[in-house]
């Protein structure tokens, strides 16, 4: 596949933690999101990602979290997690692509140029920032995300509750202004919650947008919408 086929698209995030009530069923999601048009899925572990591979022919962005002791980077965080989603049959892999150093002491230019030298796979860096997101462009990634651009600013990072950015805004400007710095595409993805969002960043130069808990978790979706309900009652009655 090329990273021009997804160009426009729209790409699910199909992941589940154990305490989800959709944990299990993320192969179904897959198909689901498939039906409903999307281009491509991120999936989470070994498991899923062969399970959803035996159910949909979209491409699967693959990506295995794993914590490790004192350290901050946790999305496919070593080679050997890379190796699992190469060998599971992932056509993208994920990785982290902040600042933050890997659990086996490797730098992130370290490290991309250690996937690009093993595997013949599309690579995709997860940041946080304008600035993390050039410095991965200059280390050979093929593609660069918005994944993380909340999630480290957050107090209970790296062990953050979906809840905690339930309500914030997707992070626009930073779309904006790493797609006018770098010359690889750029994925939208963060709080993305519908089809206005989703075209704005289209709008301000994403490449393609990867939208997770409001199709995938409707356990969040639902909170939002209840939250937003009982704030206009209380308004309403105040």
């Amino acid at each position: 596949m090329k990273v021009s086929d997804l160009k426009r698209g729209l790409i699910v995030s199909c992941q589940a933690l154990p305490e989800d009530p959709l944990y299990g069923c993320m192969d179904k999601m897959a198909l689901a999101a498939e039906i409903g048009g999307a281009v491509a899925v991120r999936v989470n572990s070994v498991k899923d990602i062969t399970d959803v591979k035996r159910l949909v022919s979209i491409p699967v962005m693959g990506i295995i979290k794993k914590r490790y002791p004192n350290c901050n980077a946790y999305i496919t965080p070593t080679i050997e997690e890379v190796r699992q989603v190469v060998e599971a049959g992932a056509q993208i892999v994920a990785v982290d692509a902040t600042d933050a150093i890997k659990p086996d002491g490797k730098t992130t230019e370290q490290f991309i140029y250690d996937i690009k030298s093993r595997f013949d796979i599309i690579v995709m860096g997860d940041v946080s920032s304008v600035e993390e997101g050039v410095k991965a462009a200059s280390y050979g990634i093929d593609i660069v995300a918005t994944t993380l651009t909340q999630a480290v600013k957050s107090p209970n990072y790296p062990n953050q509750n979906k809840e905690d950015t339930l309500h914030l805004p997707p992070d626009i400007d930073m779309i904006e202004e790493l797609a006018s710095r770098v010359s690889i595409p750029v994925f939208a993805e963060g709080r993305y919650w519908g089809p206005e969002d989703t075209v704005r960043a289209f709008e301000v130069g994403a490449h393609s947008v990867v939208i997770g808990s409001a199709i995938t978790r409707p356990q969040l979706a639902t909170k939002r919408i209840a939250q937003a309900i009982n704030k206009y009652l209380a308004a309403a009655n105040g």
